[in-house]
């Protein structure tokens, strides 16, 4: 039996989707480098889950990187491969080189990324020819086209209307704001969505990232306010603080906003931990839906109420992200989980050995932070006795 949030409203929005960039803005996360291997092995994943647009790298960045595009857009996957490209021509070479189905085109547009970013302080109108040069090479190549702007939401608004107007006049198929310092908030993101949507008729997506912890929020806000599309990557992997977390976003849509993106939500967690592992890294245990404490449970009153009925404690099941429910003693243990574990192992006793039972564990959780199964049985051998006498 579930009960949910009754002053949560369905989401109202079109055909939204993600695009998930685990393999270039995830492993541009400091210390991680995807092999080859690596790349093809989650760009399957993605595809297996139902995650319809994989932004598998930055062509131009090497020719390993071109190859490795390449090599995932002949998979026959039934996502959409995308890859990122300057404002270039031969960026844009290079990624229709790899056999991608989009380029994603971009350029700094804010006044310090003109002013700092490239080798001279570029005006406006330079920036303009950039687009037009880069988007015009795409159209020569048959390649579905988005545009956007770098540090879009710290860019004067005249200025990023003016870059978006230039844009649809060309003919891209997708308009992308780009929070790339993660500093706007969801009312700013709301009313830049907005703006944008009332302007322009080119669907427009959204690339968030999280250095203030609004990466997942934005995105949602984002989506309500009439967003297209979402930049998503496991784990919210990224440069800095990262991106919006695939697990997190999906999951939300579905179990709050009452929107099925399409995507397998029972497969979330086993993808986050062998991304994690291919990328050498630890995700917190608190990480949110797919993190080991996500469905996990220690405190006497919380498990006594779990027991009788799992909703108490847990919005959805864990099954219904892959992630499985733990029952953990130590200090804030109380009878009720020794006495399911007990009934388990076939062990009888009585209300004063449950009781010295009940204090080794709370003393042994505040030594160590928790009491394994390993270290129960030993307390229960203690105390009733080894079953093997």
């Amino acid at each position: 039996m579930l009960s949910r949030c009754p002053y949560n409203c369905p989401m109202k929005a079109g055909d939204v989707i993600v695009y998930d960039s685990t393999l270039r803005d995830g492993e541009q996360m400091p210390g991680v480098a995807f092999s080859h291997d690596d790349k093809i092995e989650i760009a399957t994943l993605l595809d297996d889950i139902g995650v319809p647009e994989i932004e598998a790298g930055f062509a131009a960045m090497s020719k390993g990187e071109m190859q490795t595009i390449r090599d995932i857009s002949r998979l026959g996957l039934d996502a959409k491969i995308l890859s990122l490209a300057r404002a270039k021509p031969g960026d844009i070479d290079c990624a229709v080189e790899a056999e991608v189905d989009m380029v994603l085109v971009f350029l700094g547009t804010s006044d310090i990324h003109r002013r700092y970013k490239y080798s001279k302080e570029v005006t406006i109108e330079t920036l303009e020819q950039y687009t037009i040069e880069a988007i015009e090479r795409a159209k020569d190549h048959g390649v579905k086209i988005a545009f956007s702007c770098e540090d879009g939401t710290r860019t004067p608004p005249a200025t990023l209307m003016r870059m978006y107007a230039l844009v649809e006049s060309l003919g891209v198929n997708r308009i992308g704001i780009t929070d790339t310092l993660g500093c706007i908030t969801p009312e700013g993101i709301t009313a830049l969505v907005k703006d944008v949507k009332s302007r322009f008729k080119t669907p427009v997506s959204v690339h968030l990232h999280n250095d203030f912890g609004l990466a997942n929020a934005n995105a949602l806000a984002a989506v309500a306010a009439g967003a297209d599309a979402v930049t998503t990557t496991v784990n919210g992997m990224g440069e800095r603080c990262g991106n919006v977390p695939l697990e997190q976003f999906v999951a939300a849509m579905k179990f709050l906003y009452d929107y099925d993106m399409g995507i397998d939500t029972t497969k979330l967690t086993p993808l986050s931990r062998r991304v994690a592992t291919l990328a050498r890294y630890q995700c917190s245990v608190n990480h949110p839906i797919t993190g080991d404490n996500a469905f996990s449970h220690e405190s006497g009153i919380h498990v006594a109420a779990i027991l009788n009925c799992p909703a108490t404690y847990e919005y959805i099941e864990p099954e219904a992200v892959g992630n499985v429910r733990h029952l953990k003693m130590g200090k804030h243990t109380g009878s009720h989980i020794l006495e399911s574990k007990l009934k388990e192992m076939g062990r009888e006793y009585t209300r004063s050995q449950l009781n010295v039972m009940l204090e080794e564990v709370k003393r042994l959780g505040e030594a160590r932070g928790q009491v394994s199964d390993e270290d129960f049985c030993e307390i229960v051998d203690r105390v009733l006795g080894s079953k093997r006498d």
